[in-house]
């Protein structure tokens, strides 16, 4: 396979989890636009570590200064943008299956119920952090690529290729599901 795979939907969806299955099954590089934008903001000085550190004081102020400046974002995009269209990655990002042409391009789509349980027992989080987090997170991010694109995040599914509803089905169902529909593509 030449072409790239860009994988977007809400906070905790299963994005990476997904791109990681589908960079395997399919012998592609896999990349993370969440690894890229951390390594972005380590060079604005900001120390982020883990998975979880967007949701930490120190991650919620680089948002803030995201929002502030949305060259973070542009850059951001432009590189991973760069990558997407050399082929052979599948990439997570928000803002790319909006930005790009060609590939193939995946929404992975749930509930905020179902985000706030894989977040809560991935994060160790209580219900209700969970909740709060990634409802923040959604409605942070749905805001700052409107004002920034001019698109509307979670809501325009227009430039999909595929998607596939995570609710009720497990990491290894959706990996399938995704691979299938994939194959059907190419």
């Amino acid at each position: 396979m030449t072409a790239s795979i860009v994988i977007s939907g809400p906070p905790a969806v299963g994005k990476t989890t997904v791109a990681k299955g589908l960079a395997a099954e399919f012998g592609l590089d896999y990349l993370s636009g969440g690894d890229v934008l951390k390594e972005m903001a380590a060079e604005e000085g900001f120390e982020p570590s883990g998975d979880d550190w967007w949701d930490t004081k120190q991650g919620m102020q680089f948002l803030s200064r995201r929002e502030e400046n949305p060259e973070f974002d542009k850059r951001l995009d432009e590189r991973l943008a760069k990558l997407y269209e050399f082929g052979t990655m599948v990439i997570t990002s928000y803002t790319l299956p909006w930005l790009v042409r060609g590939g193939i391009k995946i929404w992975l789509d749930g509930s905020h119920t179902s985000s706030t349980k894989r977040m809560q027992s991935r994060d160790n989080m209580t219900p209700e952090e969970a909740y709060e987090v990634t409802k923040r997170r959604f409605d942070r991010n749905r805001s700052l690529y409107k004002n920034l694109y001019g698109f509307d995040f979670g809501g325009d599914k227009s430039v999909f290729d595929i998607i596939i509803d995570t609710d009720d089905l497990g990491a290894q169902q959706v990996i399938g599901k995704a691979a299938r529909e994939v194959r059907a593509l190419l």
